[in-house]
């Protein structure tokens, strides 16, 4: 039996809760956990059931400058993005020359998919923070800066190398970075965005594997706010939908997660 990888065991939490034999697309959306490639995965979506995950979507990866100062320091995920897609941030906190030359070379900036830190990310981006005081400040605080509908964002999509479908967050920036727009207005707008995105990817996934049972799980879905767009979304494309009831959807729901798909493997292997 192998070890149970952080997001595997989000996965098992949410199909265990609820139906650990069926056929699932699980998205597991946090902060950052190591994946079986050895990058900081968080933005991921798994297909298949207990005991056999496979990862089938995936946000376009970033690297962290700092590594897990990241998640102290939001400006930092901010940065990443900015430098990953090759655009100014004027608002960026004091000079970042050696910042900058230590990502271009890899050192301390570990790849990453984290939605979580996708989020602060844009609450740096909007004005909202630049260091938190508690891990998870900077998307509370968009979360509670959104208002209105919001106008998504469309997001584009590929299969890389290793036919993983990957969303690209960086049209995103454009509007992120729109000062012309309130506060409000973008915050909503990058909830929007991701939803759609999300939806996007489990329609992806349903013509490729013929499942339409959908589990949100991962600190990310805490966001009630992102958490009751997508399953409005999800639901009227017809999918049914599951969201964490006895078990919680962030780390504290991590340990049950890590039993049902320790058994799961074992059964298989036997």
């Amino acid at each position: 039996m192998s070890a149970v990888l952080h997001h595997h065991a989000h996965a098992a939490a949410i199909a265990g809760e609820y139906a650990p034999d069926s056929g699932w697309i699980v998205f597991t959306w946090d902060g950052v956990g190591f994946g079986a490639d050895g990058t900081l995965w968080g933005g991921e979506a798994f297909v298949g059931h207990c005991g056999n995950w496979q990862r089938a979507a995936s946000m376009r990866p970033f690297r962290l400058p700092g590594g897990e100062k990241a998640g102290r320091e939001p400006w930092r995920s901010a940065q990443a993005l900015c430098w990953e897609a090759g655009q100014q941030w004027p608002g960026a906190p004091g000079d970042t020359t050696l910042l900058f030359e230590a990502w271009q070379r890899g050192m301390n900036s570990p790849q990453s998919t984290a939605v979580g830190r996708l989020f602060d990310a844009a609450a740096a981006l909007v004005g909202l923070i630049h260091n938190a005081s508690f891990e998870g400040q900077g998307p509370m605080l968009l979360e509670a800066a959104a208002d209105g509908e919001g106008r998504a964002v469309a997001l584009s999509f590929v299969h890389n190398h290793e036919g993983v479908l990957e969303c690209d967050w960086a049209p995103l920036l454009t509007m992120l970075l729109d000062e012309s727009r309130s506060a409000a207005q973008r915050a909503a707008s990058f909830h929007a965005s991701l939803a759609y995105a999300l939806l996007e990817q489990a329609r992806t996934l349903r013509r490729i594997h013929g499942l339409d049972l959908v589990g949100l799980t991962g600190g990310v879905f805490q966001n009630r706010r992102l958490a009751e767009q997508a399953i409005e979304l999800l639901e009227a494309d017809g999918f049914t939908v599951r969201l964490g009831s006895q078990v919680p959807a962030n780390d504290a729901g991590i340990s049950y997660g890590q039993i049902i798909e320790a058994g799961a493997q074992q059964q298989g292997s036997s």
